[in-house]
């Protein structure tokens, strides 16, 4: 029971955050590309597949973070009782436990068409080498949106089987939104960050952070207003829309404190309900047009 409590938290499974914030942009990206009028049994079987592979990439994700920055973590007062970096797991028994989740992965994958595992593949290296970021630049949540976001190419892919304007077009938004709400949640490490050196979106833009997450944001609203008129959503779409838009600039924007770490979490956290109201939105959209 201690080995499984230590797995546990060694891949965060207590906490959803990570791994929802993955699923939400496939099951965008399944949810435009799908036709509603077919075999509704599909479409439920490929968002439980994504979802699935959301939460086992996303826990062998953590893991390879924690074996790369076992020494910073060691440092940051919010980290360092991390498994790894506390010594309670070893470096190999942790590899162990990535090569299990990343074979479980590709079961779960050869389920998708060929072009769809091709692309999945290629995004692997994205996923293992965003922890490096940090030491060399400022932008590390840039490279994690483009990771995170990929599931939204995966999910048009694995229904039409080609690639098209319209998620590439969302998939760049949507590296905004990512890089927006990663700002956010790494303001709770500010200070130990730069005394260890490492580097962040959040140091970079501490003078004015406010205005880097409008801009981030508005670049994600204005991505998927274009995907609605590429696809030809009604009304409802955009009525509805402003939900989403509301709790982007009226909660999370508005009440955001940079120097509050508890407010940072919970204005991050949030972004699990804001995805799942895009979700509900392209759906509206999509419905009201079949």
């Amino acid at each position: 029971m201690n080995q499984l409590n230590l797995f546990i938290e060694l891949t965060r499974l207590k906490k959803p955050i990570g791994f929802m914030l993955l699923f939400w942009p496939c099951a965008w990206g399944l949810t435009i590309a799908f036709d509603f009028t077919n075999n509704l049994d599909n479409y439920f079987f490929y968002l439980f597949l994504f979802l699935l592979g959301s939460i086992l990439m996303r826990s062998a994700g953590c893991i390879v973070n924690d074996i790369s920055d076992k020494e910073f973590d060691k440092k940051v007062s919010r980290t360092k009782n991390r498994p790894i970096a506390a010594g309670k797991i070893s470096i190999r028994l942790a590899l162990v436990y990535t090569a299990m989740l990343c074979l479980l992965a590709l079961l779960v994958l050869v389920n998708f068409n060929i072009y769809t595992i091709l692309l999945a593949l290629g995004s692997m290296p994205l996923a293992f080498t965003y922890p490096l970021m940090k030491r060399f630049t400022y932008w590390p949540q840039l490279f994690l949106g483009i990771t995170f976001n990929y599931g939204l190419i995966l999910g048009w892919v694995a229904v039409k089987n080609n690639l098209d304007i319209i998620p590439i077009v969302f998939y760049l938004g949507a590296i905004f939104w990512t890089l927006g709400y990663d700002t956010i949640y790494g303001y709770q490490d500010l200070k130990d960050d730069e005394i260890i050196g490492v580097k962040s979106t959040s140091i970079k833009f501490k003078k004015n952070p406010n205005l880097f997450l409008i801009i981030c944001y508005l670049i994600f609203m204005l991505s998927i207003l274009t995907v609605g008129i590429y696809m030809k959503f009604s009304y409802f779409f955009y009525f509805f829309l402003s939900v989403p838009i509301f709790h982007l600039f009226f909660y999370q924007i508005k009440k955001f404190r940079l120097n509050d770490t508890d407010n940072c979490l919970k204005i991050f956290k949030s972004n699990n309900f804001f995805g799942f109201l895009i979700f509900i939105n392209i759906l509206i959209g999509k419905l009201f047009n079949v």
